[in-house]
């Protein structure tokens, strides 16, 4: 994410405010067991990886995070709420079959999964609301697709190695394995060929997903994180376009601030990541406390592979983990606040905001720093 203007206005807050964002959700990945074992027997090499085991939330593995953050609690009462950033089409394997592999076919999450995913996963999209209607997940917009279409249209005609290994794995009802094939780029960014896309296309792919997202939730996105971090001054235009307000970026220590497109970006603080990588608790506290003590928000990046559990349990070392750390968050900081995007976008422009245990107020204040590009990391 960029900043058209090279001196921008940061913001600092009176009180201790902690999000939670996590990316990913409603991407389908490796089916299940049989399809593991189905793309090994065809000589692709799997298991050395923690991506090589993202399959695909199921409603089990969604009320376990929302029990956990329906029990804890901020210094008014309000439960933790994690802000989820939605993928709103997955690759329709059984048109793309039938097609002879001749087109990519994409189906919305607002008319199901695709093939023998929508039977693999009863009650998710339920379990999704259900953490809504709770309070406990906010959804965002992540995008239409996390790769980047121009890219795997061109790939899925290559007669070579890499149409042959897309072509295996949409059999198999698997869309890609990232760090195997980088080669499928960004929603927004081909890093095959001329990088970005045209801001008319990114546009034009903005607007549709900002249509599914209202389809699926009955509202539009207000806040928004591109696949990949990777977005330019067109992707937000395209979004404030669109009614979003909020942009989320990668880990950064960059100041919040709010862009000439009036929209207000956002920088992950700690990333807590147990599926990569497990750290202890003091470590992610540490940064949260880095954070906090500059006025910022402490703003926890989690990927949604980090609560899947049907190909490997991810689900409940990183469920301890995060009990652990909000329990020591709120230990340790007795006026602390959970937010989510939302809710930042309402205190920076108003100086309060309402929850259903009341409103509040938080002192708001502005600070000349800089930004520039955001080029944080693939997620």
């Amino acid at each position: 994410m960029v900043t058209p203007r090279p001196n921008v206005s940061g913001f600092s807050f009176s009180r201790p405010l902690l999000l939670l964002q996590s990316d990913d959700w409603g991407r389908v990945g490796v089916r299940n067991r049989e399809g593991y074992e189905r793309l090994r027997a065809e000589g692709i090499h799997l298991g050395s990886n923690p991506y090589d085991f993202y399959s695909m939330e199921t409603a089990e593995d969604v009320f376990a995070l929302r029990d956990l953050l329906r029990r804890h609690h901020d210094s008014t009462g309000r439960p933790a709420c994690m802000v989820m950033n939605f993928i709103l089409r997955n690759v329709d394997f059984p048109k793309v079959l039938s097609g002879e592999f001749r087109e990519v076919r994409l189906k919305p999450l607002h008319q199901g999964l695709p093939g023998d995913w929508q039977k693999q996963r009863p009650g998710l999209f339920q379990a999704y609301r259900d953490g809504v209607v709770d309070g406990v997940f906010y959804p965002a917009l992540h995008g239409l697709t996390h790769f980047c279409l121009p890219a795997v249209e061109r790939e899925l005609l290559d007669p070579g190695e890499r149409g042959n290994l897309l072509r295996s794995l949409w059999r198999a009802e698997t869309p890609y394995i990232y760090w195997r094939m980088p080669w499928v780029g960004y929603e927004y960014y081909d890093s095959a060929e001329s990088g970005f896309l045209a801001p008319e296309v990114q546009k034009e792919l903005v607007r549709n997903a900002a249509a599914d997202f209202r389809e699926f939730f009955g509202i539009g996105p207000l806040s928004a994180c591109a696949p990949g971090y990777r977005a330019n001054p067109q992707t937000c235009r395209a979004w404030a376009e669109s009614g979003v307000r909020v942009a989320q970026n990668g880990s950064s220590e960059r100041v919040l601030h709010m862009d000439s497109f009036e929209v207000l970006n956002l920088y992950r603080t700690v990333d807590f990541e147990p599926a990569h990588r497990k750290s202890p608790i003091e470590e992610y506290l540490r940064a949260a406390d880095h954070a906090l003590a500059r006025g910022l928000p402490a703003i926890i990046s989690v990927h949604s592979i980090n609560f899947h559990s049907s190909l490997k349990d991810f689900r409940g070392p990183t469920l301890k983990a995060l009990d652990q750390l909000l329990t020591a968050l709120e230990r340790k900081y007795p006026n602390l606040l959970y937010v989510h995007d939302a809710d930042l976008y309402e205190i920076v422009t108003s100086g309060r905001f309402r929850s259903a245990q009341g409103s509040f107020e938080v002192l708001v204040k502005q600070n000349e720093g800089r930004a520039g590009l955001a080029t944080a990391g693939a997620n």
